[in-house]
């Protein structure tokens, strides 16, 4: 086990700013594949409190204390001696570790080398942490430190350069905070150049995706909430389609973004990024945009008429929009009040809307990658199925939409990539059993098991509303008729209010971006064999 020593006034950057980490606490790997690994370096360092020999293979560091003389009768002999490593793909940085002092002013004492290392913790969560390897020679630390740097230089997939977009209005005002004082410090710790986009107006980072330059990034990143982090995936994948060439207003085999998102939670709810990374944490948000942890994810079009309305993750129709749409008109208020006022109110004056679902199933013969192309339900195609009637809410889900008040997810049976959507239809029923099934979303419960309640992994859906009234959801207000070519229905499509006066077509595209982050399944596959104290 390795321990920092009290006091220690060390740096572990190249300047002279002191940097307090937490040590690392590394566990033995198989004996087999240190043996059949190629060695690069050897060497002999001070690891914790004791000199070790210390081996750079291809994959991984290792090193082992240096053996003394085996004392008479002491059985923990061999357990101190067992041999520790971190896999080389867990290391994001490396610095020359400096002791500084007021009268040296630039390169201070060397003290060794200073590994930066990526965990794992419990719940999907990462951390940061460091190994240091004490040495008090230049030349050998030199050698060492220029061997590392390559190897770190050969990890292709990490970014070197990003674009980020900074929402500083997100979630009362606190984006600006989280990004300055912990994302920007691990990117300039993991050497990646950035430039930063503060966005001043909703649609700001959409129309600057539409003309800035990308080609020097690897990717691009968003700082804010759910409505942020959909308008910069809107934005890549408009730009990606106008790009390859096709028109933007019809899109109905679109191409993949160019470039790869990351998204660093600063919102209220952060379901995307909960739903990307099992958790809405800051820093392991951006160790997954450091290390080039990339996860396709499916993205959903929503058109009508033939005419593109916008790319998404998730939809609700009913309930959930007419929410949303009431929560817009009390911006002033604190996103979390607003929510609850804005559901207790929406429950006060709970009414169905009256439409028609059709929708095309996925039927288990159909591959990610061997989609056939299907007719759309006025042709006649007997795949298509269609559902009528009075309709309190309908969701459309091509990811899990984790968040704090759903830790399973609004669509618990969906995966990121999995190439289907969730069609959750909640028919007509009595305000008491509405509220129970949406209390069934805080707890382990299935909220699905009610008899109003039907559910379909598909790959289309087509709404239909039938209603020619609008019903106001202010309480002094009455229904409001309207001709039915002039209603605009609310839609709550990532957190963002669409307002549609037609049908709503809404089709999976498997695949379609690619994110930094990785599923819960990935994380749990890729082992870091290192865990921080």
């Amino acid at each position: 086990m390795l321990r920092r020593r009290r006091g220690s006034r060390v740096s572990a950057l190249e300047g002279c700013r002191e940097e307090e980490a937490p040590p690392a606490r590394l566990q033995p790997p198989a004996e087999t594949e240190a043996a059949a690994e190629r060695i690069l370096l050897r060497g002999i360092f001070e690891v914790g409190r004791g000199g070790c020999d210390v081996v750079l293979g291809e994959r991984a560091l290792r090193w082992r204390p240096i053996r003394p003389e085996r004392p008479a009768g002491d059985a923990k002999f061999d357990l101190l001696c067992k041999e520790d490593s971190v896999e080389l793909k867990d290391i994001f940085s490396v610095k020359l570790k400096r002791r500084c002092s007021f009268k040296q002013q630039r390169r201070g004492t060397l003290l060794g080398i200073t590994l930066f290392i990526c965990l794992k913790k419990e719940q999907n969560k990462l951390k940061d942490s460091v190994l240091d390897l004490i040495n008090y020679s230049e030349d050998h630390c030199a050698i060492w430190f220029r061997e590392l740097k390559k190897i770190l230089a050969g990890f292709s997939n990490r970014p070197k350069s990003l674009k980020i977009f900074l929402n500083p209005q997100s979630h009362k005002k606190e984006a600006s905070q989280v990004y300055y004082e912990k994302v920007e410090p691990l990117l300039k710790l993991a050497g990646i150049k950035t430039d930063v986009t503060v966005t001043e107006y909703k649609g700001h980072a959409l129309s600057l995706l539409q003309e800035c330059e990308l080609q020097g990034f690897d990717g691009v990143v968003c700082v804010g909430g759910d409505g942020s982090a959909s308008e910069v995936a809107h934005g890549l994948l408009l730009r990606a389609q106008e790009n390859a060439g096709m028109e933007t207003d019809q899109v109905f085999a679109p191409v993949r973004a160019q470039l790869p998102l990351g998204l660093i939670p600063a919102g209220s709810t952060n379901v995307l990024a909960h739903s990307l990374h099992g958790i809405a944490h800051v820093v392991t948000a951006t160790l997954h945009i450091i290390m080039g942890h990339i996860q396709p994810v499916d993205v959903c079009t929503f058109s009508t008429t033939g005419e593109l309305l916008r790319f998404g993750f998730s939809a609700m129709f009913g309930f959930g929009g007419r929410t949303l749409a009431l929560a817009e008109n009390y911006r002033w208020m604190s996103p979390s009040k607003r929510r609850d006022f804005a559901v207790i109110k929406t429950l006060a004056t709970l009414k169905p809307e009256d439409c028609e679902i059709s929708f095309l199933p996925l039927t288990s013969s159909q591959d990610e990658g061997e989609r056939v192309v299907q007719e759309s339900p006025n042709s006649g195609n007997e795949q298509w199925q269609t559902v009528q009637g009075q309709f309190l809410n309908v969701s459309i889900m091509a990811i899990p939409c984790l968040c704090a008040v759903a830790p399973r997810g609004l669509a618990p049976n969906t995966r990121l990539n999995n190439g289907s959507m969730a069609l959750i239809i909640v028919r007509n029923t009595s305000r008491p059993e509405f509220i129970k099934h949406l209390k069934r979303y805080a707890s382990v419960k299935n909220q699905f098991n009610f008899p109003f309640i039907e559910t379909y992994n598909v790959e289309e859906v087509k709404v239909y509303p039938r209603n020619t009234v609008r019903y106001s959801l202010e309480e002094e207000a009455g229904p409001q008729e309207t001709a039915s070519g002039n209603t605009a229905f609310p839609w709550n499509v990532d957190g963002d209010l669409m307002e549609v006066s037609s049908e709503v077509h809404v089709r999976l595209h498997p695949g379609l971006i690619s994110f930094y982050g990785g599923s819960m399944e990935e994380m749990n596959e890729s082992k870091v064999t290192c865990n921080c104290l």
